[in-house]
């Protein structure tokens, strides 16, 4: 279902009702019907213009509206990502202009990157990307993947070789009859993965901390991309994703955004919208708690190629009109 690009956070804020033709929901943002619309055979470069109203449930007592108004602006083109980047930023930034707001940047690319250059199976690094956006779960992963592997595996040892000995059916009618919607083949499919996981080298401590030190990264731009520089040394596979970074700086800078005065933390993003896999920014009011972010926006090449036939380059932003008014003290 469409609702599941946007990752649990909307998906459990959603307003969904369901027919004889499935789920169906309210519209809890733009992007995703818009790149639907694009990927039905639009030619690029393209620019998309938008606003209108969106639903998202809210916590009980939190006062802020179920339905409210969102505009933004989505720009499809492979030509040079750094300056689309930079171009949709300035945009929003524009839009939002106002004395005392807090902005945020990050790159989710860059995590992603840190995943794909660990030593180790396809399989983990599956796991581990699909919970970047859950950062608890994401620590748990590593630990269970380091540090915890050698005692996982010795708890598992009896169970494993009862497996490779052909006695898993025997241990199964044991535990009584089934519970739940696993088969008896869903069953043996997971006592595999265990069995694999047992034999898969432990992440060493130096690779967990190249990790964490990647998803940890704060400060200005200017010093990140510093910081990335050095890593590269024990990570070499970091440097594509630190050239498309600094490239984007570079863009911004010329678009009236200095590397060294625009705020980083390469973990912003981690728990917004999960189609994100690149540049992340977002516009908050200082001192106004009261307020949901004025504006957000970022890169998200892969939803293009989850929805189409073919991966095209792309990356938007939104504005909350509404916050913004109140902000300005209009409403």
């Amino acid at each position: 279902m469409l609702l599941d690009l946007y990752g649990e956070d909307i998906r459990a804020r959603a307003f969904i009702t369901a027919d004889e033709g499935g789920e169906r929901m309210l519209r809890p943002d733009f992007t995703v019907p818009i790149v639907r619309l694009h990927m039905q055979g639009a030619a690029e470069p393209a620019r998309y213009a938008y606003a209108g109203p969106v639903w998202r449930r809210q916590e009980p007592g939190s006062g802020r509206p179920t339905e409210y108004l969102q505009a933004g602006i989505e720009l499809f083109d492979g030509t040079d990502p750094a300056e689309a980047d930079a171009e949709i930023f300035a945009l929003i930034a524009e839009a939002v202009d106002h004395p005392g707001l807090e902005i945020a940047t990050g790159d989710m690319g860059l995590i992603l990157a840190a995943i794909d250059a660990l030593p180790t199976t396809e399989i983990r690094k599956r796991a581990l990307r699909r919970h970047v956006w859950r950062p608890h779960a994401f620590r748990r992963l590593l630990e269970r993947f380091g540090s915890r592997q050698p005692e996982l595996a010795a708890a598992r040892a009896d169970l494993i070789a009862a497996w490779r000995a052909g006695a898993a059916p025997d241990l199964m009618a044991e535990a009584g009859a089934p519970v739940g919607l696993r088969s008896a083949e869903d069953i043996d499919r997971r006592l595999a993965r265990l069995a694999e996981e047992a034999e898969t080298p432990p992440l060493t401590p130096g690779q967990v901390r190249d990790l964490e030190t990647v998803a940890g990264l704060h400060g200005s731009a200017s010093e990140a991309l510093a910081a990335l520089r050095g890593l590269e040394a024990t990570m070499p596979a970091l440097a594509p994703a630190t050239d498309r970074l600094a490239a984007r700086l570079a863009a911004l800078a010329r678009a009236g955004f200095p590397a060294d005065t625009l705020p980083f933390e390469a973990s912003f993003g981690r728990t917004t919208l999960e189609y994100y896999d690149g540049f992340v920014f977002g516009f908050r009011a200082s001192g106004r708690p009261d307020l949901p972010p004025l504006a957000s926006g970022g890169r998200y090449d892969t939803l293009t190629r989850i929805l189409g036939d073919r991966p095209v380059p792309a990356v938007g932003g939104i504005v909350r009109p509404e916050a913004l008014l109140a902000l300005k003290g209009e409403t």
